[in-house]
């Protein structure tokens, strides 16, 4: 049972637009601030956040004590979570170029000075699977180890976020580490029926029909990027509800040299409407990154849609200056859904 007088507060490290701590606050937990390096991500994390602070701060260059004044936070407190959830594209199975996202690899061993200088009660990381498959590549045998070594008691698994009510298939790395239990703490509550797209989207959920290239100047931001000619003709050909470019594969006007055949199968592809989405990605905007087609209309996803896949409130506003902007704050979220139940578990967890 939830002890009454047991008042927990976070702080979220690569907060980015604020899923988690928009979750955990809805689990009842005081997220006193989130850390991103990426300034743009303010005035959507604070505006959607009230009361939580955010620290525009690159974590290679800020300092345990700079962070410990500026937030007024204690050592060895019981009390308090750091939450780690680092952009995680290295670690990502897709096969993409990691140029750009290199640095990005050694983003958990700095979150590991805090842990070690804080000691909090609590340490949440979430990850792609990946960094499991790769963990002494990663940091996370290290990270593991020294957490065992202070005496906290870490449980990690892989977890499909489908199974905890999020509308998509979502597949993800979860740590949760605690010293001040008798037992691991452990995600145990899945729904009997998962989401799908029909429960969360469509006209009947608010989300009227429009046209490619539509946008939205309210800010509920069903807005949605435009279409080629070719690309409006090669949703056309495909099947409404799950449909795939294969069935255009051999259309000697439509096809794309690049697959001769092969190629990532979800590329062009519809949802379907009896399913959970497929993963969100920060470029779920654009039909030719993944199964991002609606399930009817010819065209992608708006931004609004991305975001409820997300479990996104629907007043949460994402402020930014482009689509592309504001599919990268939702893509790269902890599904706020996901983030409340995490913190239900901490704050239910028997002492």
């Amino acid at each position: 049972m939830q002890k009454a007088n047991k008042k927990i507060k976070a702080v979220d490290f690569f907060c980015s637009g604020g899923g988690m701590t928009c979750g955990l606050t809805q689990a009842g937990i005081d997220v006193v601030a989130g850390i991103d390096f990426d300034l743009s991500c303010k005035e959507t994390y604070e505006k959607n956040n009230p009361g939580s602070k955010f620290v525009h701060a690159d974590v290679f260059e800020l300092k345990e004590q700079d962070l410990e004044k500026d937030l007024k936070l204690k050592r060895n407190d019981n009390n308090l979570i750091l939450i780690g959830c680092s952009p995680c594209q290295f670690w990502s199975i897709i096969r993409t170029d990691k140029t750009n996202s290199a640095k990005s690899k050694d983003l958990l061993k700095e979150f590991q000075r805090f842990v070690e200088y804080f000691n909090p009660g609590y340490v949440l990381v979430e990850n792609v699977p990946g960094i499991l498959g790769k963990k002494d590549k990663s940091g996370l045998d290290k990270f593991v180890a020294k957490l065992e070594e202070k005496g906290y008691k870490v449980h990690y698994e892989i977890v499909n976020m489908a199974d905890f009510g999020v509308p998509q298939s979502r597949r993800r790395f979860s740590l949760i580490a605690t010293r001040v239990n008798k037992e691991k703490i452990a995600l145990s509550k899945k729904v009997k029926n998962k989401k799908a797209l029909k429960d969360v989207l469509g006209e009947r959920n608010g989300f009227p029909k429009i046209k490619p290239g539509h946008k939205d100047e309210t800010s509920f931001s069903h807005t949605v990027a435009g279409l080629t000619r070719t690309n409006l003709e090669r949703l056309m050909k495909t099947p409404k509800n799950g449909g795939s470019w294969l069935d255009w594969a051999d259309d000697k006007k439509l096809k794309r040299k690049s697959y001769q055949g092969q190629g990532f199968k979800d590329n062009y592809g519809r949802m379907s409407w009896d399913k959970p989405s497929p993963t969100i990605t920060t470029k779920f905007f654009s039909i030719s990154n993944g199964r991002f087609a609606h399930p009817e209309e010819n065209r992608a996803i708006s931004i609004r849609e991305g975001a409820t896949l997300q479990t996104f409130p629907k007043n949460y506003v994402f402020y930014a200056s482009s689509i592309a902007n504001q599919a990268r704050m939702i893509g790269n979220a902890v599904p706020p859904l996901f983030a409340k139940e995490l913190g239900k578990t901490i704050l239910n967890a028997d002492k």
